[in-house]
């Protein structure tokens, strides 16, 4: 199983539910999240900012703005 990593910010609406959505399927399948702030690192605040949430899976790039359930679950059973 895969792990999840959102990147977020405070404030952000759609971060909200991203996480929840992610938490809700991460929780279902046995998979392991986490939120990181973009705006806690330069960097990611440089290349994600403008895009959040940002969903990676194991590191990559999975997708951002909204939660694609059917391709996250598909990615997370491998």
């Amino acid at each position: 199983m895969g792990h999840v990593t959102v990147l977020s910010r405070h404030g952000c609406t759609l971060c909200v539910e991203g996480e929840r959505a992610v938490e809700r399927i991460c929780t279902e399948l046995g998979a392991s999240w986490s939120v990181t702030d973009v705006d806690s690192d330069p960097e990611l605040r440089a290349e994600y900012g403008d895009r959040v949430p940002v969903f990676l899976v194991d590191g990559q790039e999975h997708g951002y703005w909204a939660v694609d359930e059917a391709r996250l679950r598909g990615a997370l059973r491998g």
